[in-house]
């Protein structure tokens, strides 16, 4: 059996939850890979076949996705050039994790396609939404990969085809302490911005991931590190929390962990919206930007001993061997 398994590349969830699920499949044959997206920042410990651009969301520097910047990265010809060399008819299962090229090249030829992403499980009926309307957003979500067969990961198994998330071998692995710091990961916002409204907070030891910057530094109370897979995982694994974006793998990991966490959704991010719903009702704090406005909640949750208790059981095989079992 050969199987495409393609991955959206825009942030790093996807790459991780790939850890798993490639290893998954395997054992059902040939699995090429194909990663598209400009935004990740760590890599995959698998060959890649197909390293395509995409369609990438850049985020910006206050707190968003710099919208302007994600049109003129994706070029409309280059688009139509990846999904038309595809060869997706040479495969027998194709599985997309929100990934565009394959996903239109299946939809372009009448290729069956089975979607297996986060996504879809956000969409869902089922699924806690935000009170924005954000009907672009909403459109984009539901037309960025298309499928013809759709499974999803949620904070929670929202319906029959909503999966806990995927957590990775090496988050399972680890044994949590808590070394009194706070971890942070907020890609939408560049190091002046989180050293500006974290330094507000002196007696706080902040440990910043940050996408903006390639060398450590430390001002203060705050700590900055350019973002590594193996040190931002041992950071967050000794936290006293985690402050982080309305993404899904992070805040999924963290509450994996045990740990106290607060979340900031992006601007102009239909799907952090939805995320920060879901999590909002199972008793997780938000807040939608770092201004002052917001102090009193960032300090009330650094003086709360509020943890949330979840269930993600490692089924990971499972899920997948159900999936192709009934797709094959």
């Amino acid at each position: 059996m050969k199987i495409l398994y393609a991955v959206q590349g825009t942030g790093n969830g996807h790459l991780c939850r790939a850890l798993d699920i490639i290893p998954a499949l395997k054992k059902f044959g040939e699995v090429d890979v194909l990663v598209s997206g400009i935004q990740a920042d760590i890599g995959l410990p698998f060959d890649v076949k197909y390293k395509l651009h995409g369609l990438s969301f850049i985020f910006g520097k206050s707190g968003g996705v710099d919208l302007w910047r994600t049109f003129m990265s994706s070029t409309v010809r280059k688009f139509i050039q990846e999904i038309n060399s595809l060869p997706v008819e040479n495969y027998d299962l194709i599985i997309n994790d929100f990934e565009p090229i394959s996903a239109w090249a299946c939809q372009s030829r009448d290729i069956p396609c089975v979607g297996l992403s986060h996504q879809i499980a956000a969409l869902d009926a089922a699924s806690p939404k935000s009170e924005e309307s954000d009907m672009l957003g909403k459109f984009i979500m539901k037309n960025y990969a298309p499928s013809s067969s759709s499974y999803g990961f949620h904070f929670k198994s929202y319906s029959n085809q909503i999966f806990t998330p995927v957590i990775r071998q090496s988050i399972r692995e680890l044994d949590p302490q808590d070394k009194g710091h706070y971890t942070v990961y907020l890609p939408a916002y560049d190091d002046a911005h989180l050293l500006k409204n974290l330094a507000k907070f002196p007696d706080v030891k902040w440990d910043v991931y940050s996408k903006h910057n390639k060398r450590p530094f430390t001002v203060k109370n705050v700590s900055i590190n350019p973002i590594q897979s193996d040190t931002f995982v041992k950071s967050m694994a000794n936290s006293s929390g985690v402050l982080c974006g309305a993404g899904f793998e992070t805040p999924a990991e963290a509450l994996f962990l045990g740990k106290k966490l607060l979340v900031v959704p992006m601007k102009n991010q239909y799907e952090q919206h939805l995320n920060a719903a879901a999590l909002e009702q199972m008793g997780v704090p938000v807040i939608f930007n770092l201004k002052k406005k917001n102090d009193y909640a960032i300090e009330s949750w650094l003086n709360s001993e509020t943890k949330i208790t979840v269930d993600y059981p490692d089924n990971t095989q499972e899920i997948i061997s159900s999936i192709v079992e009934k797709h094959k």
